[in-house]
């Protein structure tokens, strides 16, 4: 810095330097910039003084100068001071002691310019005594120090402040005088400044005096509030917030409690912004943390309750813990600290200072602060007074008054809600806060659900809930603007309902006005918002807050109390504990009510009938919990064998259908469940469908129905209602109106349909991947079974316009929807009745003639109307190669009609009618009853009877207008373009087959379609290809089915028999229904066809024949399915049987083998697969229950005394040869053989005589035994001798099957053997003999055969020798043909070998398992057995026949009996005698044997078992090995056929010879006599050579049996 005093003036200070200093001086001092002229002047000055210390000028001279200075300025005396306070503090550092001297002489020198006082305050005390200013420095330091004490530190007695004590005396007048006068906060201030001034008061003191009075008179907000306002304009701005802090602070210690008075000032002063929140905020006590602390603590000890309540504690626990809740009880009721920070958030909401207690609000846990019930109810009251415009105009109830709510005097407070939109902007916020503790103002509550719904009537007006699940609002001519601002106030109602509504229901006490009144709301959203509502309640709000968690507990823990008591006798009073708690936690009960049901199916019923006590709210609920319940993807669908559907599922479903149909519940949640299941490829929930059409609607799908209720079910609504279901469905109109309102507004009754029809197949190909084959076919079954239900829900409940308007056409349906053929009929046919009948009804009003012609002339024009376009669509279904067999118009005419069209089941309205007779007496005969009551029921039943009478009047009428119109189109129905053959493969293929699975009353439709063309001969329909394709072979049909449609399909083949069983039963019903039918025409190609009378029309006989070859075919495919070892092909096969037990099998042996298979799966079955044990036990019981009734072969189809002429010999031999072609009976004679085999083994061990054997196989195997006695007779002698020999009971009983069933049948079977020409027979044996040979044969088969070939050599020899007078070149064609069907036999045996393994091949599995002869046996019973199993020529040819046979064998049949008859009455001497011949016989033979038995029980006790068991284990035995039981099986009966085969050989021989002495003349009756003694002879003489061949083998099965034996 540049010195302002140069040196120059210095050294030149008398001439120039002084005068110039002085000039500085002066201008310095008048410089205008006030700091810079006083730095610039100190630093003049100090260059001055410190030349005079460094000696360059003289003290005196400095002093003059400065004496001429120190006027420049006022201050000029204290910058001269500071200047010597700097040199003071630098010459006292220095070193030179005369710097030091000459600094003090200056001062004194200049003593006159600055006074002592400034010099004593700024120099040190050391330098003012060297001044002589002061006498001693260590004096001057202590008195400086007592001063400073005495002023700064000394307190005063009397008044801290200063202030006097009326000061405030007069201050408190001032504030606490009356204040209604003119008195102005302005002017009270002005008093309480003079105040303050005139006492010396402290103006804080003053302003918390201000806030003191305040406080005590509230009232005066208007006075106070700007008084306080104005008096901050003097204080600082945190004063307030320190005052008020301070007086919070002083309640803070744990017994004070802050008065309201205060959190009120503080409110209002907060609400005037005179503080600010944050500043006051950190004054209030508990801290934050705190608080977040005790909230967890909170949530802590919920949970524990609830562990406490879901634990089992034993009784000592028990005690124990009771004491420690106890103690924490006592813990708890010592008052916890107040907490300031909501006393104050009470008062702002008090006041309505929303903003503010929002503020509060957010700094804490959710709902922690609303948890405190005035803080709730002070929020609450907030909410009244908002909403009070709003709801007085649009919410209050029609004649409710309500009490009007004043609105807060405070302008500040939130303003009141007058429209919606503010309701949402004000009140929905304040809500939220609110959460579950809405819950302590029920009052406000309903008041805010009533202005939803007003919102909801407001918006319905012009709602349309759109298809992509959202709701749009259109009102008239309402702009984009309102439709958003409507959509976002439906979505607040919505968040408000979740999170406030439902959570506050749950916490109030079983209120059930509120849960109604929330129903109100509910009811007028779509069901989509309702359940994720409903969703939300349950699994997410009640983990929320701690009081719902305990809520939670406490109402499972209630439930649980009520569940353990509820049973059927105490409903009502259980009702009424689930009804209350109900009310408030539905979502909790019902979860917990649903999970029992699942475990416990029984308390289905007791909890529907206790649910009448619930809401309507609760009901919907309900819903949604049950398809929770359904949904739920931790629990499998199946039970953990993978077969069945899981029980829980199954519970689930019959409670649905229950509660929906004994409670008003919306069903479209449901409904759309099931049908997205669907769409995403899931069928287990079809089982809820199923219940509740089956519920609702009373529409029943069983397969378990009896033929009464399946007739039932042909008729009208009215005798379906009555006669076609289980239970009688009663009251189920306002159920079905219901659901079909369900389906309807939803647009599901389509969709569902179609759902279920694309994923019957769906079950199959993409949900079945991986499941078991069983559970598979019950997916599928139950898919089908609900599609027949709901369509026939459908049908019988939808209007035509409905209907039609929903269902497309069947091209459409097929093509476009890609639905199955008989799904879319299905669909597709009440429509079609619809149609025509509303056709018909139109052109009967037209034209009102009366006649039945014109009546049937309108229907069939309304048919075609109708119908035109279903023909033309229909054939876009197949190729067009279908349609050169069968015309569109009859595929469309099948598929189209109904059993209600083809048939009236008058025997049903009988059989109802009838019922109600009954009741009516009943109804009479009651003297209980009161008169109304009887009369009223007595009304109802005439009111039904009369209805069912109308009812078949109609449907009788309808019927004749149907076969009318099929009489006219027959013509054009079947085009065979091709062949009748193919014709009927497409019959089958695109009709029957499909339609006979779909539903037990079409597999009815199916078998009497059938026959109804067959009546209405229509053109180019052969009835006997089609039975004949029907019965032949059922394996593959049979195993493709699934347990219901085997069922269905077993119910089809029961009618197909029931009608040939008919025309099998008696040639006059034959001769009507069939003799001169096109159907049964036997010429299908002209070739082979050698004419004759009637020759291409099959004959009574040979019909017989041919139903004989059915029902072997049957066996044989029943058989190998048995054996198969398939689960499906066992359980199928048990089904059909069970079906078709009243008319198969008819025939013993046929019956006796099925029985075998059938007992043989019962024993392996029993551990393995109980289900297959339990049907196969099923159908055995029934199966011999049916026995008695069953005939022997010979009697099921056999000719009149046939013809004497020499050639049909083989035919009339025997009993089952009567009448049966030899090719068609071979095959059966196995299985007769098997049969006969088994019970005489049987008889042998239990009774070692001959005449058990006789009686037993007379009873048992009735005939079998009997028609050998003598073979040469004619077939009818022995008919008759086997009648008389049976015992009464037993003729009795075939005598009843015989006429109406079983003769026919059994006639029906042979027919085809017999036709073959001599020629074409003769070529097949030899083929027959080749494929033997060719075949590998085990070594035992080789010995057998070449033994038996041995013996037929002989035979023929001897007959030769006894009858050659006889023989012609046809008898010896005869002869060659028993040892070409024993070939045959072996052919087909040794095929069987061939393949091995389980699945042994029919024919050979029929056979008994039992080598046929035994050497424990007498010569006289062997020989007896012998002629037994002659019962029957073998047909082998069956396996190959076809229709061709039939005519030819028809034209030789016709050939064979051109001879006349015998006389009748030299018959019957014949026959008296040989009956007396053969008595006395049979009973010296029972002579004997009854001492052979008695001799070998005693030997052979062990044997004394039962046959099937042996006969399966001696069969294991006799190989050695388990692994070569299998083929043992096939192997060891080859024996018996081929001895058969030549006792039959021996027999026809003889009988040939006889028979054509016969022809030649009667007379001749004798020789016939004798010759049957000779060939008897003959017979002993084979018999003995046999049994010694045999006795090898007999002794060592025998081994085999003991050993059996002691194994078992």
């Amino acid at each position: 810095m540049a010195a302002l005093l140069p040196a120059e003036w210095i050294k030149n200070w008398e001439k120039g330097g002084k005068s110039e200093f002085v000039q500085l001086c002066r201008a310095l001092s008048e410089n205008k910039n006030h700091d810079v002229g006083f730095r610039d002047i100190q630093q003049a000055l100090y260059e001055l003084a410190y030349h005079v210390v460094r000696g360059n000028l003289k003290h005196d001279q400095a002093s003059n100068v400065l004496g001429d200075v120190i006027e420049f300025r006022e201050d000029m005396p204290s910058i001269l001071a500071d200047v010597f306070c700097i040199l003071d503090i630098e010459t006292s550092c220095l070193e030179e002691k005369n710097k030091r001297d000459h600094f003090t002489q200056l001062v004194l020198a200049c003593l006159y310019l600055v006074s002592d006082t400034v010099l004593k305050e700024r120099l040190d005390p050391e330098t003012l005594e060297s001044l002589g200013l002061i006498k001693q420095s260590q004096q001057f330091n202590q008195k400086s120090v007592k001063i400073k004490t005495k002023l700064f530190y000394k307190q005063q007695k009397f008044n801290l402040l200063r202030e006097e004590n009326e000061g405030y005396a007069k201050l408190i007048a001032e504030l606490g005088q009356d204040l209604s006068g003119n008195i102005t906060s302005d002017l009270i201030l002005e008093n309480i400044k003079s105040l303050i001034g005139c006492f010396n008061l402290d103006p804080n003191r003053v302003l918390d005096i201000i806030l003191e009075v305040y406080e005590c008179r509230p009232e005066y907000d208007d006075f106070f509030v700007p008084l306080i306002e104005s008096y901050m304009y003097m204080c600082e701005p945190q004063t307030l917030c320190h005052i008020l802090g301070f007086k919070f602070k002083f309640y803070q210690d744990p017994s004070g409690e802050t008065p309201s008075s205060l959190y009120r000032v503080a409110a209002v002063l907060l609400q005037h912004n005179l503080i600010d929140l944050e500043d006051l905020y950190v004054h209030l006590l508990p801290g934050d943390n705190a608080i977040i602390e005790e909230h967890k603590r909170e949530i802590v000890e919920a949970k524990q309750i609830v562990r406490k309540l879901t634990m089992v504690v034993l009784s000592s626990e028990k005690t124990e813990e009771k004491e420690k809740e106890k103690e924490k009880e006592e813990e708890k009721t010592e008052k916890p600290p107040d907490n300031q920070k909501l006393g104050l958030l009470e008062a702002l909401l008090k006041i309505g200072d929303w903003h503010h207690a929002q503020s509060i609000m957010d700094q804490m846990p959710p709902f922690y602060s609303t948890s405190h019930k005035p803080i709730a109810i002070a929020l609450c009251q907030l909410v009244h007074v908002t909403i009070e415009p709003l709801y007085r105009r649009v919410g209050v109830p029609k004649g409710a008054k309500g009490s009007p709510i004043s609105s807060l005097p405070n302008k500040r407070a939130p303003k009141q809600a007058e429209s919606f939109e503010e309701l949402r902007k004000e009140v929905f916020n304040m809500l939220c806060y609110l959460g579950p503790h809405l819950s302590h103002d029920p009052i406000l509550f309903a008041k805010v659900v009533r202005l939803g719904k007003a919102f909801m009537k407001e918006v319905g007006a012009v709602k349309k809930f759109v298809s992509d699940r959202v709701v749009k609002f259109q009102s008239d001519g309402s702009k984009q603007e309102d439709k958003e601002k409507m959509e976002t106030l439906f979505s607040c109602l919505l968040s408000i309902t979740d999170q406030v509504l439902l959570p506050s229901l749950s916490l109030m006490d079983c209120n059930a006005c509120m849960s109604e009144e929330l129903w109100g709301m509910f009811k007028t959203f779509p069901y989509q918002y309702r359940y994720r509502l409903y969703g939300q309640w349950k699994n997410e709000t009640y983990n929320s807050h701690p009081l719902l968690v305990k809520v939670k507990a406490q109402t499972i823990d209630r439930a649980k109390y009520i569940m353990k008591r509820l049973t059927k006798e105490n409903v009502k009073p259980s009702g009424r504990q689930i009804g209350k708690l109900s009310h408030s936690n539905p979502t909790i009960l019902f979860d917990y009510i649903l999970s029992q049901i699942q475990k416990y199916d029984n308390l289905i019923t007791p909890v529907v009938d206790s649910l009448k006590y619930l809401t309507s709210l609760n009901y919907d609920v309900l819903a949604y919990c049950i398809i929770e319940a359904l949904a739920n993807p931790e629990k499998e669908r199946m039970k953990h064998d993978d077969t069945t559907i899981s029980s829980w599922l199954q519970s689930l479903a019959s409670f649905c259908g229950a509660v929906f149909r004994k409670y008003p519940i919306e069903l479209a949640g449901l409904l759309q469940y099931v049908a997205n299941q669907l769409k995403a490829g899931k069928s287990f929930d079809l089982l809820i469908l199923k219940e509740v059409v089956q519920k609702m609607a009373g529409i029943e799908i069983t397969e378990e129905m009896t033929m009464e209720q399946l007739e039932a079910m042909t008729g009208g609504e009215q005798l379906k209602a009555e006669g076609g279901y289980f239970g009688q469905i009663r009251n189920t109109k306002k159920s079905s109106q219901r659901l079909k309102d369900a389906l309807l507004d939803h647009d599901l009754a389509l969709p569902l349909c179609l759902l279920m029809a694309q994923q019957r197949n769906g079950v199959v190909f993409q949900e079945g991947g991986e499941k078991h084959l069983k559970l598979v076919g019950k997916l599928y079954d139950q898919c089908h079974d609900t599609l027949v239900q709901f369509g026939g829900f459908l049908a019988s409940n939808l209007s035509t316009e409905d209907y039609i308007k929903r269902v497309p056409s069947i091209d459409v349906l097929c093509n476009e929807f890609h639905t199955p053929h008989d799904a879319a009929f299905f669909l597709s046919r009440p429509m079609y009745a619809h149609h025509i009948s509303s056709k018909y009804d139109e052109l009967k009003k037209a034209e009102k003639g009366n006649k039945q012609q014109h009546k049937v002339h309108k229907y069939i024009t309304s048919c075609e109307l109708v119908m035109a376009p279903v023909h033309e669509a229909v054939i876009s279904l197949h190729l067009p190669k279908v349609w050169d067999d069968i015309s569109p118009q009859f595929y469309a005419t099948f598929w189209s009609l109904t059993m209600y069209d083809l048939a009236v089941p008058h025997s049903s309205y009988d059989r109802e009618v009838n019922k109600l007779k009954v009741q009516m007496k009943a109804i009479d005969d009651n003297q209980e009853m009161p008169p109304n009551k009887k009369k009223k029921e007595k009304e109802r039943c005439t009111a039904l009877q009369d209805k069912l009478l109308e009812e078949e009047k109609k449907q009788l009428e309808h019927v004749q207008r149907v076969l009318q119109r099929l009489k006219l189109e027959k013509d054009n129905w079947l085009l065979a373009k091709s062949t009748k053959n193919e014709t009927i493969t497409k019959f089958l293929q695109l009709c029957i087959f499909p339609r006979c699975i779909f539903s037990a009353i079409d597999a009815v439709y199916c078998a009497h379609f059938v026959e109804l063309v067959h009546q209405q001969k229509t053109p180019n329909f052969s009835t006997l290809l089609c039975y004949d394709r029907v019965f032949s072979d059922i394996i593959y049909t049979v195993a493709s089915c699934t347990e219901n449609e085997a069922s269905r399909y077993g119910r089809f083949l029961c009618c197909m028999l029931e009608t040939v069983t008919r025309w099998h039963s008696d040639r006059v019903i034959y001769e009507k229904e069939c003799g001169n039918y096109p159907g049964f025409l036997t010429i299908l190609r002209a070739t082979g066809f050698d004419g004759g009378n009637k020759a291409d029309q099959l004959d009574y006989e040979n019909f017989r024949h041919v139903v004989h070859k059915w029902h072997y075919k049957l066996t044989k495919a029943s058989v190998h399915c048995l054996e198969t070892g398939e689960y499906t092909h066992i359980r199928n096969i048990l089904i059909v049987l069970t079906k078709i037990l009243p008319w198969y099998p008819k025939v013993l042996n046929l019956g006796q083998a099925l029985e075998r298979r059938v007992h043989k799966i019962c024993q392996e079955e029993k551990e393995k697969r109980p289900d297959l044990y339990a049907l196969a036990m099923g159908y055995s019981g029934q199966l011999k229950s049916r026995k008695p009734f069953m005939i022997p072969e010979n009697e099921f189809h056999h000719k009149d005394p046939p013809a004497r002429n020499a050639v049909p010999a083989t035919v009339q031999n025997g009993p089952g040869g009567a009448g049966m072609p030899t090719s068609l009976t071979i095959n059966t004679v196995r299985l007769e053989e098997g049969t006969t085999e088994e019970t005489a083994d049987k008889l042998k061990e239990k009774s070692q005589g001959v005449v058990k054997v006789i009686n037993k196989t007379v009873n048992a195997t009735p005939k079998v035994t009997t028609s050998n006695g003598n073979s040469a007779s004619n077939s009818k002698i022995i008919k008759e001798k086997d009648d008389k020999e049976k015992s009464g009971k037993e003729k009795d009983k075939e005598k009843k099957d015989k006429t109406p069933a079983a003769t026919p049948e059994m006639k029906a079977l042979g027919k085809d053997g017999k036709d073959k020409p001599k020629e074409e027979r003769a070529n097949k044996d030899e083929k027959a003999r080749e494929i033997k040979e060719k075949t590998p044969k085990s070594d035992k088969e080789k010995e057998k055969v070449k033994k038996e070939e041995k013996a037929s050599k002989e035979e023929k020899s001897k007959t030769v020798v006894t009858i050659i007078e006889s023989k012609s070149t046809a008898e010896k064609e005869r002869e060659k043909e028993p040892s070409r069907e024993r070939d045959l036999a072996k052919e087909m045996k040794s095929k069987e070998n061939a393949k091995g393994g389980e699945k042994v091949p029919v024919a050979g599995s029929l056979k008994s398992p039992v080598p046929r002869s035994e050497t424990s046996e007498s010569e006289r019973e062997q020989k007896r057995r012998k002629v037994d199993t002659h019962s029957s020529p073998s047909h082998s040819s069956t396996v190959k026949d076809n229709l061709n046979e039939l005519k030819d064998s028809s034209a030789k049949h016709y050939i064979n009996h051109t001879t006349p008859a015998l006389s009748k009455s030299k018959e019957r001497e014949v026959e008296k005698k040989d009956l007396d011949k053969s008595r006395e016989r049979s009973r010296e033979r029972e002579k004997k044997d009854e001492k052979d038995r008695k001799d070998r029980k005693r030997d052979h006790s062990n044997s004394d078992r039962e046959v099937p068991q042996d006969s399966t284990k001696r069969r294991k035995e006799e190989n050695g090995t388990t692994g070569s039981s299998k083929h043992s099986k096939s192997e060891s009966p080859s024996d018996s056929p081929r001895l058969n085969e030549k006792e039959k050989e021996k027999n026809k021989s003889k009988s040939s010879g006889k028979e054509k002495g016969d022809s030649i003349k009667a007379e001749k009756m004798e020789k016939s006599s004798s010759g049957s003694k000779k060939e008897s002879r003959h017979d002993k003489e084979k018999t003995e050579k046999k049994e010694k061949r045999d006795s090898t083998g007999g002794k060592e099965e025998k081994k085999h049996h003991k050993s059996s034996d002691k194994h078992r």
